[in-house]
């Protein structure tokens, strides 16, 4: 019996083939869509490692405890200064990180 050879595909691969290049529409909503959903994540994770309830968060922050919820299950809609007024709140630092092409920019 011969053996047949199975092509494999890298992680990029497969997301090239079943969503799209990088560039296309579809391929730029999924990767921002995915990027809002580990910054989401990120918020939950950083508040249950304070002990805080999304109510106490959202007491400390100044808003309501739906505000808490909405940023940690879908961070989309969320400003840059939301997201740093929230980790700060939680007394996290959070850094940015630039690339432009092959270029990583740095601020001095």
């Amino acid at each position: 019996m011969e053996k047949q050879k199975i092509k494999t595909y890298s992680h990029d691969e497969l997301k090239d083939e079943l969503i799209g290049k990088r560039g296309t529409k579809a391929r730029d909503k999924f990767e921002y869509k995915l990027q809002m959903d580990v910054l989401g994540r990120m918020i939950k994770l950083a508040r249950k490692e304070r002990n805080l309830t999304q109510e106490q968060l959202g007491k400390i922050m100044g808003v309501q405890k739906a505000q808490i919820s909405k940023l940690e299950n879908s961070a989309n809609s969320a400003s840059i200064d939301t997201i740093v007024k929230v980790f700060h709140a939680l007394d996290a630092d959070i850094h940015f990180n630039i690339t432009m092409g092959t270029e990583r920019l740095h601020l001095h």
